[in-house]
């Protein structure tokens, strides 16, 4: 095996492909990366959950495959100089690698020890551009559940109905949905849960342009290809919140916030909590004002944000990390707070009437004296 290329594209599809390579693993070549040169360089990174799989021109004199550490491959391609970086395997996996005058010897793996990546049959197709998929995950994937006692709430639901895709995402306290027109509404409906780390990686992958992401559905795992990228996750299965049944449709009060000045509010009265004195903060939706207030042992906080509309005095407890997510992840300037009582959700909707996204966060229930 022998082939040469730049170093800049070598590293970065080094890093794309080491996010889906095991940190630590029973089986060692899982903590490599796969790399595959014939005609072009193919690098592969996969943990038997998720796959990473991408292509860069590379000039191959003798194609073949070798497994290298992707912790060690990706630092020494990183320290080295800019440049063409030289590849040479021979046929006892000794791999050589020169860039200017630095170079390295070191053992490689045989790539007969890689387990072979699932195939995606595609059933079913979907396509979106990069930028509005990439704002689709960032819009849902904090509302992820961190604790796998559910499993099938550690990724987000997946749901295309006609030509709407919608993605939903619930931990038990809050949830996030995201609405989006595909431009390309073929295909048949289908729904489908992609676990959160494969999201965060995708999101990553995924750039701030009109490319089309092909996503197919098979029957146990999904694609995303993405350029010359290609993500390959298994489906979460379970099931899933009839999110539409949760939110609740009529609202007693709505009153409109601008959103930075809303941010800025809660977090000077969040400098007071901490992981020791945690505490939630009072709000009370006041005529014209929602007034914070939130007391710990460190002592007592509060502001006031101004506000279109009237709560009539009604005083509900938030944790300040749910709250402020969903603040920072709406990204439009006015929003819409919508409640009932003290003791049912919250719902944050765009105030311009768009339906793209909806917030919903259960409140915390205030005890005398907090």
């Amino acid at each position: 095996m022998k082939f040469s290329c730049e170093k800049y594209l070598l590293q970065s599809a080094i890093a794309v492909a080491s996010r889906a390579a095991a940190s630590k693993s029973p089986i060692q070549a899982l903590e490599g990366l796969l790399l595959q040169a014939e005609g072009n360089l193919k690098i592969t990174g996969y943990d038997l959950k998720e796959g990473i799989y991408t292509s860069i021109p590379a000039d191959v004199a003798e194609s073949g495959t070798i497994v290298i550490s992707a912790r060690f491959l990706g630092e020494m391609i990183r320290k080295l100089p800019d440049g063409i970086v030289s590849f040479t395997v021979d046929d006892g996996n000794g791999v050589n690698v020169k860039c200017g005058r630095s170079e390295f010897s070191f053992m490689g793996m045989s790539s007969e020890e890689y387990p072979e990546m699932p195939g995606v049959e595609g059933l079913n197709t979907l396509r979106l551009p990069e930028k509005t998929l990439r704002s689709m995950i960032d819009q849902t994937i904090f509302a992820v559940a961190a604790s796998d006692v559910r499993p099938i709430y550690t990724g987000t639901l997946f749901e295309k109905t006609g030509s709407e895709l919608t993605l939903v995402s619930v931990d038990g306290y809050r949830l996030a949905k995201r609405c989006e027109t595909l431009q390309d509404g073929e295909g048949q409906d289908c729904s489908f849960v992609v676990p959160g780390a494969a999201l965060s990686d995708i999101e990553r992958i995924c750039e701030d342009r009109d490319d089309l992401v092909s996503i197919a559905v098979g029957a146990k795992h999904i694609s995303f290809t993405i350029g010359d990228t290609v993500v390959i996750s298994r489906r979460l299965e379970g099931e899933f919140l009839n999110y539409r049944k949760s939110i609740p449709e009529n609202f007693r009060f709505t009153v409109k916030v601008d959103r930075s000045e809303f941010i800025s509010v809660i977090d000077r009265v969040a400098l007071i909590i901490s992981e020791r004195n945690s505490s939630p903060i009072h709000m009370f939706f006041n005529d014209g004002s929602i007034d914070c207030a939130c007391s710990t042992p460190l002592g007592r906080a509060e502001d006031a944000c101004s506000c279109e509309g009237s709560g009539e005095g009604l005083q509900i407890g938030f944790n300040d990390r749910y709250m402020m997510d969903a603040l920072k992840a709406a990204g439009v300037d006015e929003l819409f707070i919508c409640l009932n009582t003290a003791s049912s959700p919250c719902v944050i909707r765009a105030a311009d009437g768009s339906e793209s996204f909806t917030y919903m966060i259960l409140p915390v229930r205030l005890r005398a004296g907090d």
